[in-house]
């Protein structure tokens, strides 16, 4: 696995980290850009992903794992099939920021896989502030679902960990800014 994670963080450089100065969806200004979705849609990419948190998820039990649509859909579809392959059923869930305002006007797509009271993982491609993912347990917990776990490809290190301790609920990390910078340059 350590050989896999030194190759995602290769990949995440290469095609997903820039430096420069950017602004973030919270509108707080950054010297780094992480845009996972580029690395989660290559094949590789997407393998080494589904895989690495198809491990770290391997002992909390669930039943499904979902995320805030667009940045999470990539990472949920790649730990599912992976999972499967591996012989565990983790049924996909994605979490809108809005509802449709037609149709069955949900947040969430995938419930007809999972009953409340089912355990859940969420899924996060960047933590900076852990808003986006609260927003996505709050809509599964609103939903009836039980949230096992939060698992994230990239925790900046800034406040985003303390803010989902802090409304009850554990990050996994595959990487921080710096373990992901020092994997993929050795």
């Amino acid at each position: 696995m350590i050989d896999m994670k030194r190759r995602l963080a290769k990949l995440l450089l290469e095609k997903s980290y820039r430096e420069g100065e950017f602004t973030l969806s919270s509108g707080q200004k950054t010297n780094y850009y992480f845009d996972c979705r580029q690395t989660a849609l290559h094949p590789e990419g997407a393998w080494l992903i589904g895989t690495l948190l198809a491990d770290m998820i391997r002992d909390i039990p669930a039943v499904a794992i979902g995320g805030m649509t667009l940045g999470a859909d990539p990472l949920v579809t790649a730990t599912s099939v992976i999972a499967w392959q591996q012989g565990r059923s983790l049924a996909g869930l994605l979490v809108r920021k809005e509802t449709k305002g037609h149709g069955s006007n949900q947040y969430i797509e995938g419930l007809a896989n999972v009953t409340p009271g089912d355990r859940v993982i969420m899924l996060e491609d960047v933590v900076t502030s852990g808003a986006s993912v609260l927003k996505a347990c709050r809509h599964a917990q609103e939903a009836g679902l039980t949230i096992a776990a939060v698992c994230a490809i990239l925790d900046r290190e800034e406040g985003g960990r303390e803010a989902i301790n802090a409304a009850g609920f554990e990050l996994n990390s595959l990487f921080t800014r710096p373990e992901l910078v020092a994997a993929g340059r050795a």
